[in-house]
């Protein structure tokens, strides 16, 4: 196998873009008119706006990681020219479950966070907004498979997948400096 030289430069950028985690990040939702239009008025409410005090994958707030989905799901049905308005509106509000995941189950006694907290998501957004029947059941099957019933749209499953990929990607973001740094990469910096 030949060996391959990496020169310091690349490392160096290597380092640069593993150290900046802004691109999970990016807020290009915002200039989206059309999806703005689906989901001003969950973005602006303070009960999702609170969704900021809580962290859900490496440091990814729950209300960006909600975002994330939200947008990914509205773009590739908006493409399929598939209901873009209720993915978007369901992504938003698919992880509204209003508690710190990571120390919930030591201050409550309540265990089994990935099965669970559909229904305390699900729960939450009704009483705070006016759902469809298919946004209800977007939120509440959201994490098919671990949970066994899947969504009955085919906008669900895209919702179901972008939470999967949005979830690997934050919490990517948070190891990928350990793991270069734990396999002998080292900057000049």
């Amino acid at each position: 196998m030949k060996s391959m030289h990496i020169t310091q430069e690349e490392k160096d950028k290597a380092l640069e873009w593993v150290e900046d985690s802004s691109w999970v990040k990016l807020e290009i939702y915002n200039e989206d008119l059309e999806y703005m239009e689906c989901v001003r008025d969950i973005l602006d409410n303070p009960v999702f706006q609170s969704m900021d005090n809580f962290m859900q994958h490496g440091d990814t707030t729950c209300k960006n990681h909600c975002i994330q989905v939200s947008y990914m799901s509205y773009c590739v049905c908006r493409r399929l020219g598939w209901d873009y308005r209720e993915v978007a509106r369901a992504g938003l509000l698919h992880d509204l479950f209003l508690y710190d995941w990571h120390t919930h189950a030591r201050e409550t006694g309540e265990r089994f966070h990935g099965f669970t907290h559909p229904r305390a998501a699900l729960n939450n957004a009704v009483k705070y907004f006016e759902l469809t029947e298919n946004e209800k059941d977007m939120i509440l099957r959201h994490m098919w498979p671990l949970t066994p019933i899947p969504p009955k749209s085919r906008g669900g499953l895209v919702i179901v997948y972008s939470d999967k990929f949005c979830g690997l990607v934050e919490t990517v973001a948070r190891f990928k400096r350990w793991f270069l740094f734990s396999v002998g990469w080292k900057s000049t910096a």
